[in-house]
């Protein structure tokens, strides 16, 4: 089993190296006890470069910024001394798409021994997720649109996009505890209500998007979930201005947690051709964001969210 605490004095990280020691460890520690079980079990020949080898090659990858499979590959061609074996980059896009379940199943694991994770407190929001420029949607292959992709509109950005929003579910300490994709022109109150009802007793802070006196009776009734909204300002009842204030604030974390996934994890550029290209890369995107404070909790580190350093230490 992977360990669930460490102390900042038996531990740390100095170099490049460290880290994807750590994330190695994590993944195959992780990896060997799940890869027996009948969906990832896989006919042939093993690999000279292993599962957990190409796992933490992409996830690293993700957290470094090499968000194409040939930067990736050619980064990965500098440190040999890590990883001697690097696949060509057909059989390492096939083997990753193959393990894409695998990927989001370490996460799982992960989140539950990461302490930080079983805060009951939460924020959800969405965050749009194009696949194709707006100008060349009308091209774009079809595949896009059989799997859900449609056009939206991005009120922030006062846009619209081709694609998909992702609803995410994040602790107050910035853990994403579940995240689910959906069409672009999909309203936040329906996709937060299909993610919020797979979950049960928890207090969850959202924003204007998904006011609905009805929606919050059904998930408070059925799932004991508080949902939390600040009412719009033409709304009779209002919050006492403390409150309001409160929630403001709270609702920060996941804007923080937005910023990475998009600034430093690029989540927004899609490099994909296919849905499941696309479903595969969001799996290491979100796994590696987990395991990155997974890795400042052993490393006993109280701002364990603060992760872009864990690739470029001092």
């Amino acid at each position: 089993m992977i360990p669930q605490t460490a102390n900042r004095d038996s531990f740390d990280l100095f170099d490049f190296d460290d880290f994807c020691l750590w994330m190695y460890c994590i993944v195959e520690d992780t990896w060997r006890q799940l890869r027996h079980l009948p969906q990832f079990s896989r006919p042939g020949p093993a690999s000279r470069c292993s599962d957990s080898e190409l796992m933490t090659m992409a996830l690293v990858g993700e957290c470094k910024g090499w968000d194409t499979e040939l930067s990736l590959l050619s980064e990965w061609g500098q440190h040999r001394n890590l990883f001697p074996h690097i696949p060509s980059q057909s059989r390492f896009n096939r083997r990753r798409r193959a393990l894409m379940y695998g990927l989001n199943m370490i996460r799982k694991v992960v989140l539950g021994v990461l302490d930080v994770a079983q805060d009951r407190q939460c924020c959800i929001d969405s965050l749009p997720v194009p696949v194709v420029q707006f100008h060349l949607a009308p091209q774009a292959s079809r595949e896009w649109a059989i799997n859900g992709a449609a056009f939206g509109k991005v009120s922030s950005k006062k846009q619209t996009i081709f694609g998909y929003k992702m609803q995410l579910l994040v602790t107050l300490g910035g853990v994403i505890l579940d995240f689910e994709l959906v069409p672009s022109n999909v309203a936040d109150l329906q996709g937060g209500y299909e993610l919020l009802e797979e979950h049960r007793g928890l207090d969850a802070v959202a924003d204007k998007g998904y006011i609905s006196e009805k929606v919050a009776r059904s998930l408070l009734e059925g799932n004991n979930i508080c949902l939390m909204t600040v009412p719009r300002a033409n709304q009779k009842r209002q919050l006492p201005p403390g409150v309001a204030e409160c929630l403001n604030k709270v609702r920060q974390i996941i804007e923080t947690v937005n910023g990475q996934l998009v600034d430093q994890l690029n989540l927004q550029t899609n490099h994909a051709h296919t849905f499941w290209g696309l479903c595969t890369r969001l799996y290491t995107k979100l796994t590696a964001h987990t395991i990155c404070i997974y890795i400042n909790r052993l490393l006993g580190k109280p701002d364990f969210l603060q992760i872009k350093e864990l690739a470029f230490p001092i």
